[in-house]
């Protein structure tokens, strides 16, 4: 079935443009003009693939919107924004934007992007669906499902951003191996060069903070301070 991408933006001109070049690129389209009727949308369990979100609505601001959208959906977003400086870029990425594109931009490198975004959160889609247990001994809390991009932690399924899911599958790989903050990028981000180190630490932090609602007294990831992180080793 033909992917279903909402676009969410207030200038008929720009929506029209999007509209016809994804048409040509096999998907189906849907245009809100308002950003808080997404929510609905997303409550009511519509079929949404991808939302292509305009930081600048005129009921909501994007970011406070993308925000939300967190709270419920993992749903790839791509942002339309007027601003292309390094701080905004990095604040969308955080809050958990797949990718952004500044304005003005070419209707057809947005829908590269859409297909390159569509690609890659549909990636290991053929995986078996089955949560196995990585490789080590029986007792690992651990449970991943590449398939669903799924991990468990204590029998807990955890809610995971993107790249935070990104970031936990890299250590899960391999145990006990430190990774510098410039292994993490490189290998979590689909833009390395459009993040920074304190990228990695807020998102560490926040996967650290949802382990610890599980197991508080537990340490699974380890800080190599001056290098990086790791994975605890079971014991």
């Amino acid at each position: 079935m033909k992917p279903c991408i909402v676009i969410v933006e207030d200038e008929p001109a720009i929506t029209d443009a999007i509209e016809f070049v994804l048409a040509a690129e096999a998907c189906r389209t849907r245009v809100l003009h308002c950003g808080l009727p997404v929510l609905d949308l997303l409550a009511a369990g519509e079929e949404v693939d991808l939302i292509v979100l305009d930081i600048g609505l005129p009921d909501i601001s994007g970011m406070d919107l993308l925000k939300r959208i967190r709270e419920r959906s993992q749903v790839p977003v791509i942002l339309l924004t007027a601003r292309a400086g390094e701080i905004d870029r990095v604040l969308g990425l955080e809050i958990g934007a797949d990718d952004y594109v500044v304005k003005p931009f070419s209707p057809r490198e947005l829908a590269a992007r859409v297909k390159a975004v569509l690609r890659r959160s549909g990636a290991g889609a053929a995986a078996s669906s089955q949560a196995a247990p990585l490789e080590g001994p029986s007792t690992s809390p651990w449970r991943l499902d590449q398939g669903k991009r799924q991990i468990s932690y204590c029998g807990v399924l955890l809610e995971l951003s993107r790249y935070e899911y990104n970031l936990l599958l890299v250590l899960l790989q391999h145990p006990g191996h430190v990774y510098t903050r410039d292994q993490l990028m490189q290998q979590a981000w689909d833009e390395p060069e459009a993040s920074m180190d304190r990228t990695v630490d807020t998102h560490i932090k926040n996967i650290r903070a949802k382990l610890k609602s599980i197991a508080p007294d537990a340490e699974p990831i380890v800080t190599h301070r001056g290098v990086g992180y790791a994975l605890a080793l079971e014991p």
